[in-house]
């Protein structure tokens, strides 16, 4: 089983990617940290229990890795014409106890694992050669976290839930079939219209949406 883990913004720099929840939820995102692996750097809003948003983007003080960076973070062409056109809400990612079994099946829609790190964190997260989104971002990108608590319990609670997910895509039959072969659990509602995501967000302002 897949289970919804956290959303993530892709975000052309660190500072856009903030003030852009800022803008939307009234929110100042903590930070999270950098990802040496990845030549990355985020931050994170908890969501609930188990579930946080991330926001991320290349760290200009990283050196480039040796292999492409996840969440398609190596084009930043496409991540800065998305983000123009306004898919800011790129994907999210999910969660497995079992992930060699899963990529086992799936390994050519998800890639390879590869050990992850931030701070004292470590995780194993599936990505694929190009580092793009699977199926361009419709389909999750799986990842465990092993046997060590959630990272969500130990992020400040600033009052923010994730009240629904909604992806509009060209074809919503079939991502919908996608979801129930992968077992996924909390999958986003899918509808039909040119892709993109919304996510309604509880905060202590009222709902809010992002996409």
């Amino acid at each position: 089983m897949l289970t919804l883990d956290h959303l993530a913004i892709v975000a052309p720099d660190l500072a856009a990617g903030v003030a852009y929840v800022r803008d939307g939820l009234g929110i100042d995102m903590p930070e999270g940290g950098r990802h040496r692996e990845m030549g990355t750097r985020n931050h994170l809003l908890r969501l609930g229990e188990a579930l946080f948003l991330e926001v991320i983007a290349i760290d200009p003080e990283a050196a480039a890795p040796p292999h492409a960076r996840w969440f398609g973070l190596s084009d930043p062409g496409r991540v800065r014409a998305d983000w123009e056109s306004g898919r800011r809400l790129r994907g999210f990612v999910a969660r497995t106890d079992d992930l060699d079994r899963l990529l086992g099946a799936h390994g050519e829609r998800f890639g390879k694992a590869a050990r992850m790190t931030r701070c004292a964190l470590t995780w194993r997260f599936a990505v694929r050669p190009d580092g793009a989104w699977p199926e361009d971002g419709a389909l999750p990108c799986p990842m465990t976290w092993g046997d060590g608590p959630h990272p969500a319990a130990a992020m400040p609670d600033l009052g923010c839930r994730l009240a629904g997910l909604t992806l509009t895509h060209p074809d919503p039959d079939r991502i919908a079939a996608l979801y129930r072969t992968l077992d996924l659990a909390d999958a986003p509602a899918v509808r039909a219209g040119a892709f993109g995501y919304r996510a309604e967000i509880a905060t202590p302002g009222g709902l809010r949406v992002l996409s």
